[in-house]
C-alpha cells in the first residue's frame, strides 16, 4: 500500500486551517472559497478512532459528488469547478489529495442537521418504543423494528460541538431557530432528496433507511446543499437481500462498526479503543460496495 493510500490528518502548509471536524479539514482559501479535505479518519459515537481507513475519504468524496450532480435540479450545492492545483503546487501534496479535496463555495451553515427517516430504526426505533413518537412526530401504532414508515418524516437536530451529541428538536424549534419559511424549505428538500436517492438506490438492491444533511446561505441568502450527501458516514444503508422485519439489519455503513464497539467495555468516551485490522478492512469492504453499487 502506498503513502497516498492513507490520510489521517491533512497539513497544507500554505493554507489556514479554519476547522478540523470528525472526518473533515477545512481551509481557507478566500472570501469566496474553502478547501475541503475528506480525510480517511473513522469515528462512532462522536469519538475519533485512532486508526484510519484507507482511501475511505476517498470513497465519501466520491459518492457524495455523485449525489449532488443527480440532485443539482432540486438545490444547488458548495461544488466548484476550481481545481486544487490553484492553491496548491506541492505535487506530492497534489497527489495525495487528489480525489479527497474539493474547491467549495464559502457560505453560512445553518445551525441544524436535517434529518430524513424513512424507516424505524436507531434513536427514532428507541423513541418510538417509549413514546409511540419519533422526535415529537405521533407514529401509527404496533410498528416493528426497521419497518418502513407510512411516510418519511424529517427530524432535525442541533449541531453539536466536536465531541458532543447533536440533540433531536422539533420542527417548532427549528421554525424559532431559522424562521419558518426556511425551515419549511429545508425540510420539503430533504424530502424531495431522500425520496429519489431511496428510490433509486432500492432499484439497486440498497435500502436508504435514514440519513442526513447539512444547509448553508450564501450572501443574498440564496440555500445550497453542503458537506456530505448520502454517504456511509451520514447514511444508513442497507442491503435489501439481508433485510428482515424486527431486526437490526446489516449493513454498508458505520453501524457495523458500531455493533463491534457495542461489544467492548468501552464508555464511548476518547479515546476510541484500538481496533484490529479485520474490523478496519471490514469497514473498508462496506463502504466500497456502497460505493461501486450506487454509482456503478
Amino acid at each position: 500500500m502506498c503513502d497516498t493510500d492513507v490520510l489521517f490528518e491533512s497539513n497544507i502548509p500554505d493554507l489556514e486551517l479554519l476547522a478540523k471536524g470528525k472526518v473533515r479539514d477545512i481551509y481557507d482559501l478566500n472570501d469566496n472559497h474553502l478547501l475541503i479535505v475528506t480525510t480517511d479518519r473513522l469515528s462512532a459515537y462522536d469519538v475519533v478512532m485512532s486508526e484510519p481507513v484507507p482511501n475511505k475519504g476517498r470513497i465519501l468524496t466520491g459518492i457524495s459528488n455523485f449525489w449532488f450532480k443527480m440532485m443539482e435540479d432540486i438545490i444547488p450545492n458548495h461544488l466548484t469547478d476550481i481545481a486544487i492545483e490553484k492553491y496548491i503546487h506541492d505535487k506530492n501534496l497534489i497527489k495525495q489529495l487528489d480525489g479527497r479535496a474539493i474547491v467549495v463555495k464559502k457560505l453560512k451553515p445553518l445551525p441544524i442537521e436535517a434529518v430524513a427517516r424513512g424507516y424505524l430504526i436507531g434513536s427514532g426505533w428507541r423513541d418510538y418504543q417509549k413514546t409511540g413518537t419519533v422526535c415529537g412526530i405521533l407514529i401509527q401504532k404496533n410498528l416493528q423494528q426497521a419497518q418502513k414508515l407510512p411516510k418519511t418524516i424529517f427530524t432535525p437536530a442541533t449541531k453539536a460541538a466536536s465531541g458532543d451529541h447533536d440533540e433531536n428538536i422539533d420542527f417548532t424549534v427549528t421554525c424559532q431557530l431559522i424562521g419558518e419559511d426556511l425551515a419549511k424549505s429545508v425540510r420539503d428538500i430533504t424530502t424531495r432528496i431522500y425520496e429519489r436517492a431511496a428510490h433509486y438506490a432500492n432499484a439497486r438492491g440498497i435500502i436508504i433507511a435514514d440519513t442526513k444533511f447539512e444547509f448553508g446561505l450564501d450572501e443574498d441568502n440564496n440555500l445550497f446543499i453542503i458537506d456530505e450527501m448520502l454517504t456511509p458516514d451520514s447514511s444508513r444503508f442497507w442491503p435489501k437481500s439481508d433485510y428482515v422485519l424486527g431486526t437490526s439489519p446489516p449493513s454498508y455503513d458505520k453501524q457495523f462498526l458500531r455493533d463491534y464497539l457495542d461489544t467492548l467495555t468501552w464508555n464511548k468516551q476518547s479515546p476510541g479503543p484500538k481496533l484490529p485490522q479485520s474490523i478496519l478492512e471490514k469497514t473498508y469492504t462496506k463502504y466500497q460496495q456502497a460505493y461501486d453499487i450506487l454509482t456503478n
